[in-house]
């Protein structure tokens, strides 16, 4: 199956200073002693956006829509082409689609209803709210494209109507690729030296029409699933993890920017800010270059020594050493009775440290440390801490034996080892630095001295030794700090970033995991002392019976006959387990069981399941109101059982976090992990669907554009009006405006045989009171006909298209001769096939007036059979009927195992003796894995079924190695 596109709600916050690790907050300027870089144990959290702007923003869309509605009367529009290219006028009159081009980047595409030859470029405004006459209403629709006839106000939203109403209400209609930018700019509420483009651009390696594009999607509050699935052409085909990457650099940037503007404001209100200041805030990029460029102008009880020494007036005295040595006295500054100035010593150190300010705070002088650094073998290594040695913990100790002494090049090092050797130094049992050669100082001294910073005029001996001087405190004491700092937070960063993408891929790869239809399941959840919970649910979820059995207190052969009453009472022959306490006892007394034939004539099968964040979902009040009645370690069984009759549906219940799936998650931001994983869980709710009619009131609220309130007006027009009759009767909803409803209808599905025959019991109860009204009330006025019974379903609802492409899906149709009905059977694949073939999805595409990645979508909702679950590719659980234990394992033994997490050191195997097994990274090549599997950057996930052989089994440790020999 092909990568699914993926997405996230949340934005990440970038840290505020006060969250961030201390070697953010530590000044620049070391008081006395070398500054030292130590991590804190409390995580960072990133501040929002300010909701000023965003206040702006929305004040800015009616004037907008005013403008357009204005400019769009004077055009006369015989028909809209539905594409998401840019469209480009020709010599004939027609319209042609162009690829968007990275030097392109950043032009606007001109609306289909202006005349080609009077075009307009439109700047688009990311984040600022003032009003601009070019643009118009921020609502996006998409794809259809029909004839106009009349235009209608921007409130009036229907996707399935001809949509160019909208797309006249809009600077870029189904997301078009933004063509031109002017000169590749997009103008922001704060300025910097830099554009936001361009850097957005460098740091997540994406081309500059693609940032430029993603930049204005997120400006319009479009969830991640939505641009995944319908802006493909936007986005170059990105994927959701990509989509967050972007989203994650576009917030830290934008929060270095307003940081950097705040702390403009400060200082020009305390009369500190130069002209050179402020271009070296102006051209920070990063949190720790601001730190870095603000730190001596911060308040505090105690100024820098640079800024000490301007306060003695020796400012003027270092200047002159740089450009007019030859009139430079140091004597006439002497003054016996001030402190600093009291003999030519003290002025030639204070001389010294402002030349060393000026030097530490050059962007040059910096650039070229910098490059010079990437250019040599710099290296972080730890140790044991004395203290530790001494007063440790031994079993904490030993946990870090791999870092006692421990040194690696930091192009070199992994993820995974920083984050251990960020957790050792908090713990304070590790020591950790950074090693720069001594060769970087020296050559640094020497280009400082004889080039960047080399005097205009002849410097006498004495005035030489300063300017030496000088350069190497400004290495020592401010630049080295500085370098030490970056390089260990950008490692922290880096490694924080891929834990929480780790945890993203596996928690995606957990939820996706292939549902268990059909079955009645026995849910176990094992214990010692308190017995085991069991709950036995049906087919559809409902639960059937609920007991506790004592199954490890000695009455085992008197409770096998309540569980064979039970399993043969139900008619059950799976039997779910939970992993926690006792799970290996109860696993080998069901494998015992099952072994001797004890529950025939069923056939019982067993599985291994996590019950991880089991225990808190089981007194959470989403349980209490869903099982009222039950205790809550009953629930917990239930719980148990349900995640593998339909995983996604029950683990979006529990907080992402307490699955278990990570690495380190605890270290990370875990603002940044919450993000993340809120957004993974959308995205895999959003893309897997929901049935409108049926689903609970948790799972909608996980689908894009949706929240909690949102879901809940939808339940209760649910409850209040019947079922959904098809997407449209979406806009009934309190509270579910034309934004939310082009995120979340493509995401929402309807079963249209329910749908059907609801629809025809209505009908004929609806015959029925009309015919007894007209009986018996003659006379009388004909009362309103209720809502459902003006709605008609619509195949389409059932499918992935979006309902602003059913225009263009309708056409489709009408072109193979198809009918809505046929959606999914073998009659449709044939007609779309031959209609392909003969004419190619371009040509096909053309035809329609669209774009190939919307076809194609059109396509696969067509073809794709009723009920088609995205899940059904992934893997199932992995049923046994026996147990092996740990002893009886030995070197080049070959097992089947399911994956249980992923790392980037390797990946945890659970072959059924009770500890996984590890296979190293280095034995996960890609001709081991299937062809849909090499594209993801770690080829294996959780739940995924494999089949390894035993390499190494270290009994007294525990520990069992393990080598991939195929992908099951």
């Amino acid at each position: 199956m092909s990568s699914l596109p993926r997405r996230g709600k949340s934005v990440a916050k970038a840290p505020t200073s006060e969250e961030l690790p201390s070697f953010l907050n530590s000044t620049s300027e070391s008081e006395e002693e070398e500054e030292e870089w130590e991590p804190k144990s409390k995580i960072a959290r990133r501040p929002r956006l300010p909701k000023k702007t965003e206040a702006k923003t929305k004040k800015a869309a009616a004037p907008r829509s005013t403008v357009a509605r204005k400019m769009v009367k004077k055009v006369a529009i015989k028909e809209e082409m539905d594409v998401s290219l840019p469209i480009a006028p020709v010599e004939d009159n027609k319209m042609q689609l162009i690829k968007p081009k990275e030097e392109d980047a950043g032009t606007k595409q001109k609306s289909l209803n202006r005349k080609p030859e009077r075009p307009k470029k439109i700047e688009i405004n990311s984040f600022q709210g003032k009003t601009q006459n070019s643009l118009v209403s921020d609502e996006k629709p998409s794809t259809s494209v029909p004839v106009v006839k009349q235009e209608k106000c921007e409130e009036e939203f229907a996707f399935d109507e001809p949509p160019s109403k909208k797309i006249k209400l809009d600077i870029c209609p189904e997301g078009k690729p933004v063509k031109h930018l002017g000169s590749n700019k997009i103008k922001e509420e704060f300025e910097m030296n830099w554009d936001i483009v361009q850097a957005l651009s460098e740091i997540t390696n994406v081309e500059p029409w693609v940032c430029a594009n993603l930049i204005r999607l997120f400006q319009e509050e479009n969830t991640i699933p939505f641009i995944a699935r319908y802006r493909k052409e936007l986005i170059n085909n990105l994927e959701a993890d990509a989509l967050r990457e972007v989203q994650q650099t576009l917030e830290e940037l934008r929060t270095v920017a307003k940081k950097t503007h705040t702390m403009i404001q400060k200082l020009k209100k305390e009369g500190k800010l130069s002209s050179c200041l402020l271009k070296g805030l102006l051209n920070c990029r990063t949190l720790e270059e601001l730190d870095h460029v603000s730190a001596p102008y911060k308040s505090g009880s105690k100024g820098t020594k640079a800024q000490r020494a301007k306060q003695l007036g020796l400012e003027p005295a270092a200047l002159s050493l740089l450009q007019n040595p030859v009139e430079l006295n140091l004597f006439s500054y002497l003054r016996s009775n001030t402190k600093g100035l009291a003999n030519i010593q003290e002025v030639e150190a204070g001389v010294q440290h402002i030349l060393a300010d000026i030097f530490a705070k050059d962007k040059d002088t910096l650039d070229f440390i910098r490059k010079l650094c990437q250019q040599r073998y710099i290296s972080i290594q730890s140790t044991l801490a004395k203290v530790s040695s001494k007063n440790g913990n031994e079993k904490d100790i030993d946990k870090f034996q791999l870092y006692h002494e421990f040194s690696c090049n930091i192009k070199n090092i992994q993820h995974h080892q920083i984050l251990a050797i960020n957790r050792g130094e908090n713990l304070k049992i590790l020591t950790v630095k950074v090693n720069i050669p001594d060769g970087v100082k020296n050559e640094f001294c020497w280009w400082c001295v004889n080039e960047r910073w080399r005097p205009k005029q002849f410097l006498k001996p004495e005035f030489m030794r300063i300017l030496r001087s000088s350069v190497e405190d400004a290495y020592k004491r401010l630049i080295y700090p500085l370098l030490c700092r970056e390089f260990r937070s950008k490692l922290t960063s880096d490694a924080e970033k891929e834990s929480v993408m780790m945890f993203g891929r596996n928690l995606r790869q957990l939820l996706l995991t292939s549902p268990v239809r059909g079955r009645t399941l026995m849910g176990v959840d094992p214990g010692y002392k308190h017995g085991c919970k069991l709950a036995i649910i049906s087919p559809t979820s409902q639960i059937l019976h609920t007991d506790v059995v004592y199954l490890h207190s000695g009455q085992g052969f008197r409770e096998a006959e309540k569980i064979k009453r039970l399993l043969l009472q139900y008619n059950c022959s799976t039997v779910v387990i939970g992993n926690g306490t006792a799970c290996r006892e109860t696993e080998a007394y069901f494998a015992d069981l099952i072994m001797k034939k004890y529950f025939a004539p069923l056939d019982v099968v067993y599985c291994i399941v996590s019950e991880a964040g089991a225990s808190i979902y089981s007194v959470s009040p989403e349980a209490s109101k869903e099982m009222p009645d039950l205790d809550p370690n009953l629930r917990s069984a239930v719980s148990i059982a349900r995640r593998v009759q339909d995983p996604l549906a029950e683990l979006v219940k529990i907080e992402p976090k307490h699955i278990g799936v990570g690495m380190y998650q605890h270290d990370v931001s875990q603002t940044l992990l919450k993000a993340t994983l809120d957004s993974v869980v959308e995205e895999c709710v959003s893309f897997v669907g929901v049935d409108i009619n049926i689903c609970s009131e948790i799972l909608l609220r996980h689908i894009a554009g949706l929240n909690t309130n949102r879901a809940k007006n939808i339940i209760e027009w649910r409850e209040k009006n019947g079922p959904f009759i098809n997407r449209e009767q979406l806009k009934e909803v309190k509270g579910l405006g034309p934004k939310t409803f082009q995120q979340c209808a493509g995401f929402i599905r309807f079963n249209q045989e329910y749908i059907k025959t609801f629809c025809s019991n209505k009908k004929n109860e609806l015959g029925s009171r009309a015919f007894l009204t007209k009986a018996g009330a003659l006379g009388k006025k004909k009362s309103k006909l209720t809502p459902c019974a003006s709605q008609q379903p619509n195949p389409l609802d059932q499918t992935c298209i979006h309902p602003e492409s059913y225009n263009i899906a309708n056409r489709f149709l009408s072109l193979i001769g198809g009918n809505a009905n046929d959606i999914g059977k073998s009659d449709m694949q044939q007609k779309v096939n031959a209609i392909v073939q003969k004419e190619g999805l371009e040509g096909t595409a053309k035809r329609l007036n669209t774009t190939v990645h919307t076809l194609q979508l059109i396509i696969d909702g067509l073809t794709q059979p009723e009920g088609y679950d995205i899940r059904t590719d992934f893997d199932k659980p992995d049923f046994k009927r026996s147990i092996v234990c740990f002893e009886d394992l030995s070197v080049g033994a070959v097992l089947t195992g399911k994956v249980e997490n992923a790392t980037p050191f390797g990946v945890f195997v659970d072959i059924g003796v009770g500890k996984a097994g590890l296979i190293p990274v280095r034995n996960i090549t890609e001709a081991k894995l299937s062809k849909v599997k090499k594209r993801r950057s770690l080829g294996l996930g959780p739940g995924e079924r494999v089949e390894v052989k035993v390499l190494n089994v270290d009994i007294p440790r525990l520990r069992i190695t393990l080598d991939l020999i195929r992908v099951l």
